[in-house]
């Protein structure tokens, strides 16, 4: 028997950053938002924050004042889970701790009705471990939203093995009613946008240690067209949040990539929230500052490591992040976490900031020619080890004359 999903009646968990950017998503689409948070101060202080915003938007002649009030109206504060339980849908937005949200999911699981759709804000969580926890799997689905969540356009929806075709397209129908880019992604860790993220990251850190700097990586990145480079990324979104969850999950503190966030974190350098991280920022300016203390901590840390430090160039700095992208977009490709090359290249247009005339990663890269950047695959690869081998899918599609944009479900 097919059911047909159809959502009225929204709910969100979580008063926190990410849930109140979905709330206003919600409400500004015209669907009513129960609200709950563990603390109802946070909600109270969220609904506060809620009416300053459409506040500032009448003030800009956006929307009108009757507008702004009916937007206000649709959100209602709860204070027990029993009070969610004739919502359609419910969007669970805490911090990310798997625990935390499974517990979380049991409770909804008892308490909603039967035909409800439960989703995850989560950025890299598994969603299967999630969805075991409840006798509906089928109905579990994860929503990554990016922040702040009321101004990105991009919205992962994330299938589980278990998520039943008309839940997707439910969350799908939900996601474009509030306006978003909607892309469909496997579930596997970090989806399509983050699991990308990190072999950039990691290999803009990797050139750190070798000897660049991080104003020179950002700038030559940048040079490409990107909004901003990695480590202005990191100052913007706070080099604290890793930090802080690699504290939490206990591993990875000792990991030689990310020393250098450690030391900066260390000495309370979050990043442009406290007026320094990778760069110095002047009270109540967000221009990046170059900082000679910092290339001289990287230095250190370098040394500390054993590391042979070089003179690098831009060249260098724009291929390797730039081939790390294409790499992995091409085994999530592969493994069918997307289902073709354009859904990779919306991710990383309205997602990650990806310039926009290049028309995204995938794009890019069947534009530079296939066996071109196999070749310059096989030469990291020789140079820096096996991380770099290229993914099987490249290596078919060149021999077969193929593109990227070629391959569908993970076929070539």
């Amino acid at each position: 028997m097919s059911t047909s999903y159809n959502v009225q009646q929204t709910a969100v968990i979580g008063a926190g950053t990410m849930g109140r950017g979905i709330v206003i998503s919600l409400a500004r689409a015209g669907l009513p938002v129960l609200w709950l948070d563990n603390d109802p101060s946070a909600t109270e202080a969220g609904l506060a924050m809620l009416a300053q915003t459409w506040a500032q938007q009448v003030g800009k002649g956006r929307i009108d004042q009757a507008q702004a009030d009916a937007c206000l109206a649709r959100v209602r504060q709860v204070t027990a889970y029993t009070e969610l339980a004739e919502a359609d849908l419910v969007i669970e937005a805490v911090y990310e701790n798997l625990a935390l949200k499974q517990e979380i999911f049991r409770t909804l699981d008892s308490t909603l009705k039967p035909e409800a759709i439960l989703a995850s804000n989560t950025s890299a969580l598994d969603i299967d471990a999630i969805a075991a926890v409840t006798g509906r799997p089928e109905q579990v689905l994860g929503l990554h939203f990016f922040s702040p969540a009321h101004v990105m356009k991009l919205l992962e929806v994330v299938r589980g093995q278990l998520t039943a075709p008309a839940v997707l397209d439910a969350a799908v129908a939900l996601g474009q009613r509030m306006g978003k880019e909607v892309v469909v992604a496997g579930n596997c860790p970090g989806f399509i946008g983050n699991r990308m993220l990190r072999t950039y990251v990691a290999e803009a850190r990797q050139l750190l240690l070798e000897g660049a700097t991080p104003r020179q990586v950002d700038e030559a990145l940048q040079g490409f067209g990107f909004a901003m480079g990695p480590f202005r990324m990191y100052d913007v979104v706070g080099i604290d949040l890793e930090w802080r969850a690699r504290q939490l999950a206990g591993e990875g503190m000792d990991a030689p990539l990310v020393q250098v966030d450690n030391a900066l974190c260390a000495l309370g350098r979050f990043g442009q929230k406290v007026g320094q991280g990778y760069y110095r920022y002047a009270p109540g300016s967000r221009e990046a500052l170059h900082d000679p203390e910092v290339d001289a901590l990287v230095l250190k840390i370098a040394q500390d490591l054993d590391v042979r430090r070089r003179v690098i160039d831009d060249e260098e700095i724009r291929e390797r992040c730039l081939l790390a992208l294409v790499n992995e977009g091409a085994k999530i490709l592969e493994q069918g976490i997307a289902s073709g090359s354009q859904d990779i290249d919306r991710v990383y247009l309205h997602g990650y900031g990806f310039p926009a005339e290049t028309g995204g990663p995938m794009c890019w890269a069947d534009r530079q020619g296939l066996g071109v950047l196999l070749a310059r695959l096989e030469r990291l690869q020789g140079l820096f080890g096996e991380h770099w081998r290229p993914a099987g899918l490249l290596m078919r599609l060149v021999a077969a004359g193929k593109r990227l944009a070629d391959v569908s479900e993970g076929r070539a």
